[in-house]
């Protein structure tokens, strides 16, 4: 016990607690449900809850607000943030996506409640694997060491390939859980197998060790095939977890397979995850290496946002079109990485991903939670005649899929404006008119397959009479996303400083350097 605590101190669990709770709280799911009767299933979904907001209330006040006060104070962040003997680094980066995580985890839990009872598949598994994702999802956010970092990823990926499979009876959830699994296996034996690579190159499994180690390699053999060959397969599971083209054949088959309320879990919270992986390795580790994947992102973003889109048009599963609307999504963030020269990142750029993982976390489970609300006994509801005359049966659940189809089309005022505006503000500003130009073209498609969905709920008439009600619980899920899509678009200020602060990154001098 002594040489286990001469590396780990109490510290080191506090800085860690949000990912404790949240893993003490699956294991109580899992021992609660064992003893709950039938009926009273929906209480896993209550200690589901608490176990957010008790991570949620760690994550606030025994990091957020001493990590402020420090830094009021000029203290050492470096010292302050980094535990485990440096292997993760709670830093503003970091507590930004845990409040997105535990977001959209808790709306998540909300959209399921009934509409497991629906499926016959109210189990109390469901909610630990939730929790234990986001475990892993907390760790891709945190972890500057590679293996800390491949940890999380499978931690994350195994729990969201049962929960893609968790319709047992359903044939569909059962091919689009086997898909995921084997591709997504394919892909993480690529991306660990890049990361052996850089391993070997460096010597180091630490994103700053790496990054440094990266300079003086270039310095002596920049064209080193073996360095080309770590960049290219690093990339690749990287671009793999956030379904860009051509790397995206898992997501629509996952995405209709899956569990609705679990489909609206995976574009959101699972997407800002390999998100938060990516830029913390392009942006810690191999930055060294951005004239070498520059031109990468650049046909990756643009045949993501040509394929997303066009796929989009002629989709008649609603499940499907967003899952394309989703990769079209990720091609324009794609375009705030690339923003700047060769050597330098534009701010504006990250901030707009940072922004865009924000707004699209809400407006993006609104149209789940809607969707979500169609399914009954004998309907679906995920195709696009399930929604067709949705005004003359619930005219408030189609007023508020308007809503969040608009704000995904970057209409304002609503909240997926300033996503966009951020972005295409960083490419006019470092001269990537071209691109520029034509995401905005993309954006007018995009509009049209929105607008589809729209005119099926207004214009079309309803194929059938049944009134859809809400669970209380699908009522808060609804409420809570429909005022966050209006509110951040109208009252944006606090939600940019957020963005902004957790781009401080002040215990990496040459990363905050490079972004301010």
């Amino acid at each position: 016990m002594s040489a286990f605590s001469q590396y780990f101190t109490g510290f080191d669990y506090t800085l860690s607690l949000p990912m404790v709770l949240l893993t003490l709280f699956a294991l109580g799911v899992l021992l609660i449900d064992l003893m709950l009767p039938v009926e009273w299933k929906r209480l896993n979904a209550v200690t589901a809850l608490l176990g957010i907001m008790f991570s949620g209330a760690a994550l606030f006040l025994r990091i957020q607000v001493p990590y402020r006060a420090a830094e009021a104070r000029g203290m050492s962040l470096y010292r302050f943030t980094h535990g485990f003997g440096g292997s993760i680094a709670m830093d503003s980066f970091a507590i930004y996506f845990f409040y997105l995580f535990l977001a959209a985890g808790a709306i998540t839990i909300l959209m399921s409640t009934r509409y497991l009872e629906v499926e016959k598949e109210n189990h109390g598994e469901f909610y630990a694997l939730i929790l234990l994702s986001m475990v892993g999802m907390m760790g891709m956010a945190c972890g500057t060491d590679l293996i800390v970092l491949f940890i999380s990823l499978e931690l994350m990926a195994i729990s969201t390939y049962v929960l893609v499979g968790f319709l047992r009876r359903d044939r569909r959830s059962n091919e689009a859980s086997l898909k995921y699994l084997l591709l997504g296996a394919f892909s993480s034996g690529i991306f660990a197998y890049g990361l052996s690579l850089l391993y070997g190159l460096t010597g180091s499994t630490r994103l700053p060790q790496i990054a440094a180690m990266l300079n003086g390699y270039l310095a002596t053999r920049p064209t080193d095939p073996i360095l080309v060959l770590a960049l290219i397969t690093t990339a690749t599971g990287l671009l793999f977890k956030i379904a860009a083209v051509p790397f995206h054949q898992w997501a629509p088959d996952a995405y209709e397979g899956a569990p609705t309320s679990i489909t609206g879990f995976m574009s959101v919270a699972g997407k800002a995850a390999a998100w938060a992986l990516l830029l913390r390795i392009f942006l810690y580790g191999i930055h060294p290496l951005r004239p070498l994947y520059l031109p990468l992102l650049v046909f990756v973003a643009i045949a993501t946002m040509t394929g997303g889109n066009l796929a989009a048009l002629t989709q008649t599963n609603l499940k499907r079109l967003f899952a394309y609307s989703s990769i079209a999504h990720v091609g324009y963030m794609l375009l705030g990485l690339i923003a700047g020269d060769q050597h330098r990142v534009n701010a504006d750029g990250i901030k707009g991903i940072l922004i865009y993982l924000l707004v699209y976390t809400f407006m993006n489970l609104g149209v789940f939670a809607v969707i979500t609300s169609l399914r009954r006994r004998d309907i679906i509801g995920d195709e696009l005649d399930d929604i067709s005359g949705l005004w003359f049966k619930a005219p408030t659940e189609a007023v508020l899929m308007m809503t969040f189809l608009l704000s995904l089309a970057g209409i304002p005022p609503l909240a997926g404006f300033y996503g966009k505006y951020f972005i295409f503000l960083s490419l006019i500003g470092t001269g990537h008119y071209a691109l520029a130009s034509l995401a905005v073209v993309y954006v007018a498609v995009a509009l049209y397959y929105y607008i589809k969905v729209v005119n099926a709920m207004f214009m079309r008439p309803a194929v059938d009479t049944v009134p859809v009600s809400l669970s209380p619980a699908m009522r808060v899920a609804l409420f809570v996303t429909a005022v966050a899509t209006v509110g951040i678009g109208l009252v944006p200020d606090p939600f940019i400083r957020a963005a902004t602060w957790s781009l401080h990154l002040a215990q990496y001098a040459p990363v905050a350097q490079l972004l301010r």
